[in-house]
Parts: structure tokens; sequence; C-alpha cells
């Protein structure tokens, strides 16, 4: 009989059992709100740091491309060539935006 009780006792939640569960879901929300907060805070930098790699790709490509035409950074060919790599682009982005809304 005394077995019985214990195992109806250890079954049940005790009062003890309601503050452990408040602590560990208010550590839960404060470990959520405080990645909340560092992707907040981040995102600016990540964003300039992605636009900044993406000024440096497009560089070197139209180093690699103006250069095998013979055209040498900082001329006006260069300038012209750049330019014009860059209504390439600009034109392709524009088909696969059509293309992403079904115009194509």
């Amino acid at each position: 009989m005394t077995e019985t009780r214990r195992k109806a006792r250890t079954s049940q939640h005790t009062a003890d059992d309601l503050p452990r569960l408040g602590i560990a879901a208010a550590l839960l929300l404060a470990v959520v709100a405080a990645f909340a907060v560092h992707v907040l805070v981040s995102a600016p930098t990540l964003r300039e740091a992605a636009e900044a790699e993406l000024v440096r790709i497009i560089a070197a490509e139209d180093r690699d491309v103006c250069g095998q035409f013979g055209l040498r950074p900082g001329t006006t060919s260069f300038a012209a060539c750049s330019r014009e790599l860059a209504n390439v682009r600009q034109k392709q982005c524009d088909r696969d935006r059509a293309a992403a809304a079904g115009i194509l």
C-alpha cells in the first residue's frame, strides 16, 4: 500500500513544479527575445556587407570581361564597357523578373 501511494505522488504534479515550468518558459522567452534583438541589430550590417560583396564581384567581372577585349581599368573604353555590362545585367534582371511573374 505504501508503494501505490508513492507511485501516485510521483505521477502527480507538485506545487514545486509550477514555478519551475514558469522559470523555464521565462528563460526560453528571454533567449528568443535576445535572438530577435540580435537579428534586428545585425541586419543592417549584414545587408551592407552583402551589398559591398556584390559591388566587388561586379567590379571583378567587369575587369575580367573588359580585360578580355584589351580594355584596362581607368580608361574611357573600360568605363564604356562597364556601362554596357551594367545594361546587360539590368536587361537580364528584367527578364528574370518577368519570367518569375509569369509574363514570359
